[in-house]
């Protein structure tokens, strides 16, 4: 693992490499990912949905032209999922076609590499192409996917009984997400980098909207980015992400609305929430006309 695996030459190159391909990073989003690829370190973030942790993962795989290797975690999660499992349907059909064979000959066509149905984890680690891993959710999974992959984490090697170990001939760059809806074991927590994401203060918030949505004028992003921002004062059940920020500009924008109202918010609530009880919610607390 020599300098050839550099990700990024240092923080200052993260933040801006990251801002030209869509991702306004801050001064401690922009560190540490700079030290997650220069310890080759796997970076947890961790904060509340829709602040953007899975779209830095992204940004880093763009900005560095390194492919997105995703494991989308669920209660329920297994080894065949996330690992791999053998196609049980091909080795059956190899089985009836070589009838007449020695058992061992069979056993040894059997269990190779065509056989093999890859996961995203063992996808990851035998790309020999620059590859950023994203263990998504990962708070959603149960406790024994931890232990697998704490072990695919600690040495990057997988070992397969029937094929041996497979070794990361590099390593990828690994982000795993948490919306913290349980705490993760210390011993997964070690082995990462931390960082707690959070919704941006309004300042960076408004600097976000104007980057991607440049045809939004100042006054109204001003009002837009403090609407959301009461928003998410509200207890709601899913409060407003940067996502639903940048479509409600854009609804504006469609819309040709050239100022937040009461009666503006009202018509356009539904862009950004998703769940009726939140809707009545905004419009009994902040006063709407309904």
């Amino acid at each position: 693992m020599g300098p050839m695996t550099t990700w990024f030459a240092s923080p200052a190159d993260a933040a801006t490499r990251l801002e030209a391909n869509g991702y306004l990073a801050d001064a401690a989003s922009a560190t540490t990912t700079f030290l997650a690829g220069a310890l080759e370190k796997p970076l947890l973030l961790e904060g509340p949905a829709g602040v953007g942790k899975t779209e830095l993962a992204k940004a880093v795989a763009r900005a560095t032209g390194a492919e997105l290797v995703r494991l989308q975690c669920y209660e329920g999660l297994d080894e065949a999922r996330a690992l791999y499992e053998w196609n049980y349907k091909k080795q059956l059909l190899r089985i009836q076609a070589s009838q007449g064979q020695e058992w061992d000959q069979t056993h040894d066509d059997i269990f190779t590499d065509e056989f093999l149905l890859t996961r995203p984890l063992l996808t990851a680690i035998r790309r020999d192409e620059p590859t950023v891993l994203l263990i998504d959710e990962v708070d959603k999974t149960d406790v024994e996917v931890e232990g697998l992959l704490l072990e695919v984490l600690s040495d990057f090697q997988v070992t397969i009984p029937e094929l041996g170990t497979v070794a990361a001939v590099r390593r990828p760059f690994v982000v795993l997400t948490s919306n913290a809806s349980r705490e993760l074991s210390e011993a997964v927590k070690r082995r990462c980098l931390y960082l707690h994401l959070d919704y941006p203060d309004v300042a960076r918030e408004r600097q976000i909207l104007r980057s991607q949505v440049p045809e939004l004028d100042d006054a109204l992003a001003g009002q837009l980015v403090a609407m959301v921002a009461r928003l998410r004062e509200l207890e709601l059940k899913k409060a407003p992400s940067i996502a639903e920020s940048v479509d409600w500009a854009r609804t504006l924008i469609a819309l040709e609305i050239r100022d937040l109202d009461d009666d503006a918010v009202s018509r356009t609530l539904g862009v950004v929430l998703k769940h009726v009880s939140d809707q009545e919610r905004a419009v009994k607390e902040l006063r709407l006309p309904r």
